[in-house]
């Protein structure tokens, strides 16, 4: 498999993309950082000098000629104002999936974000508007006839996965790592007939790869 990560240099999109080349995958990505490309480059993955706000969406179509999926990772996370945020977190899937049109490039896994997301912490405005570009990133991507699959994880940590999650289509705000998510990720990557959905993960018990294959029976129409 042939896999482009957009936010490859990123917590969850490095993950995946480290977990995908232990399993023999070629792995591809987008890099605006030379340092960061070197870095990627030593592990051995190929990566685009480019920039997803810059970029035009035939530049974008070239990048990803040859990939069989794309995983969408990359998040201003409402750190660089609004502006930054509508154009990577908002826009950035849907001008990415045109993108994947035009490569014809079907498979589309977006990592995005828990609706709830630490509502209790009381977030700034900032975060406020990271959420709502998430939500309108969703909705712009399932109007799409791609063959995508949303991941909302819930709150991030740096803990050691488990190998265990609770996954599907409604869950309840807890924690989850980062490794957990991109094997996630790339379990979703391996399980084709899991597509056109939403599913919501976070930590739990059962294995990954069957919290996966058990999405089987939920598809978009």
């Amino acid at each position: 498999m042939n896999v482009f990560i957009i936010g490859i240099a990123g917590g969850v999109g490095r993950r995946v993309a480290e977990q995908l080349l232990a399993q023999g995958d070629q792995i591809g990505g987008l890099v605006r950082s030379s340092a960061k490309g070197e870095a990627l480059a030593r592990l051995g993955v190929s990566t685009t000098p480019g920039d997803l706000v810059a970029m035009s969406v035939e530049e974008l179509a070239d990048a990803l000629r040859g990939a069989n999926a794309i995983v969408f990772t990359a998040g201003a996370g409402g750190r660089d104002g609004p502006e930054a945020t509508d154009q990577v977190d908002g826009d950035g899937p849907a001008k990415l999936a045109a993108a994947a049109k035009l490569a014809g490039v079907r498979r589309f896994v977006l990592v995005s974000v828990f609706p709830e997301a630490w509502r209790e912490r009381r977030m700034n405005e900032d975060f406020e508007h990271y959420m709502v570009a998430k939500k309108h990133a969703e909705s712009q991507l399932v109007l799409t006839d791609l063959d995508w699959v949303i991941v909302r994880p819930s709150a991030l940590t740096n803990e050691p996965g488990t190998g265990r999650v609770d996954l599907g289509l409604a869950k309840k705000h807890e924690e989850i790592t980062r490794d957990d998510v991109a094997a996630t990720v790339v379990e979703v990557l391996r399980q084709p007939d899991v597509n056109r959905v939403i599913l919501e993960v976070t930590a739990g018990s059962t294995p990954i790869a069957e919290a996966v294959a058990a999405m089987k029976a939920y598809r978009a129409s």
